[in-house]
Formats: structure tokens, sequence, C-alpha cells
């Protein structure tokens, strides 16, 4: 019998970026295949957050090429690598604080792909409970627990096929960490495929396919949830754990 193959989602090949004359990312590839979660690790300052960025077009890239669904993103706007099917939760959160709950979710509404099961306002508050019972407070009234539920379920309501979540924990209690990482599994259940930056490696290690760990902008190792949980060096030379 003939093996199965899974088609990639998001393909990064060579990527290289810079902020101005100061060279990021030298090379980064990596792949993720529908339904996968996929993380990326490393230190502080290591380029993570600069590989997302470019990915929705917030960066330049300077080379290499990046490809959803095997349509080339260089060059589009961010709003239109959005509009393909990628779903941003940003370092930071950056809800609308002047908004409702509600309004924050509604504002970004939509089902370009016509999925027949698209996410509504009812299925993000099955996902975050708690935002249901504060739907009619400002943004600036949740606790940063309730706000990263909010920009996840933001993201949610856009109908991505590929979720980012930078930073999906930081700074979080420990209960809130757990309830947000209840949601990951959730979604990869449902078979949404996910790019993780998170410092929960025990965490990602349990809910992760693959892992990608960054190193002054290059990939130094990538491998499965197995192979990394096999390897304490590779943890403690990248990650100091």
């Amino acid at each position: 019998m003939a093996a199965v193959t899974t088609r990639d989602l998001l393909s990064v090949e060579g990527l290289e970026a810079a902020y101005g004359q100061s060279q990021v990312l030298f090379g980064i590839s990596l792949r993720i295949a529908e339904g996968e979660i996929a993380t990326l690790l490393g230190r502080n300052g290591m380029g993570k957050t600069t590989t997302v960025r470019s990915i929705m077009g917030m960066i330049r890239s300077k080379g290499g090429r990046i490809a959803f669904e095997d349509k080339p993103l260089a060059g589009l706007p961010s709003y239109r690598i959005a509009q393909a099917g990628i779903g941003l939760v940003p370092e930071g959160r950056q809800i609308f604080p002047n908004l409702t709950v509600r309004e924050n979710l509604i504002a970004t509404a939509a089902n370009r792909g016509k999925r027949p099961d698209p996410w509504t306002l009812d299925r993000v508050f099955e996902l975050f409970k708690n935002l249901n019972e504060r739907k009619n407070h400002y943004g600036n009234q949740l606790s940063g627990g309730e706000q990263q539920m909010l920009a996840i379920g933001r993201a949610l309501m856009t109908n991505p096929r590929l979720l980012i979540l930078d930073e999906a924990t930081e700074g979080l209690a420990p209960l809130i960490r757990i309830e947000i990482y209840r949601s990951i599994e959730s979604l990869k259940a449902a078979g949404l495929s996910i790019l993780v930056i998170d410092k929960d490696v025990k965490a990602l290690i349990r809910v992760a396919d693959v892992h990608y760990m960054l190193e002054k902008g290059r990939v130094v190792w990538s491998g499965s949830s197995a192979e990394l949980a096999a390897s304490e060096d590779v943890q403690h030379r990248y990650l100091g754990v």
C-alpha cells in the first residue's frame, strides 16, 4: 500500500530578513502540514517574531520563498495574507481596548473560504467560557489571560486555515496557561494547523508535532516531539532548560 503524503500548508524556504542594514534571519526554512502543530523555539532575540512578521508581510523579506497553499506570499500586504487564510495572535495581544468583547470578535469576522462550520460568537464562547461571561466588557477591562483568549477568538473569527500564536502564554498565570493549552489541543483535534511560539517546552512537547529551534536567525535543530523530549542537551544548549 502506498504511503500517505500530507500536503504542506505553509512552506518557508531560505528566508532572509533585516531591519534596515541589520540582517536578522539567515536562511530560515520550515514546513507546516495540514492539521499539524509546529513550534518556533529559542531564546529571546533569536528571530522567532521576525519570522512571523515576515510570513505575515509585516517585514519585507530580503530573500527566500514563503508559500501558503503553494501560492507565494512575497510582496503581498498583510491584509491580503490574512485574507488568504492565516490568522495571527500577535505578541502583546493588541486587542481593541475601547470595544467590547463581542465587538472585538465581530470586527474581524469573515468566512471567505465558505466553511460549512464557520467560527461564530457561540463557538468562541464555547471554547472560552470566560469570554461569554465578559462579552459586554470593554477590552481594557479584561485580565491579561482574558485578553489573550479574546485575541485567539478574534483570529478564529477570520476562519483561518493556519493560526499563528506569538508568545502564546507569556506572562499569564498558571491556570490561564493550562486553559490556553486546552484550547490549542481542542483546535488541533478540529484539524486546524497552528504555529506556536512559547517558552513552555513541556506543554509544547505534549501538543505539537514538529519543532524548529532558532539561534541567531538560523534553524539549528528541528525534529519531532519525541526527539525533542529525548534531547535534553538540545533544550539546555538553545533554551537554557
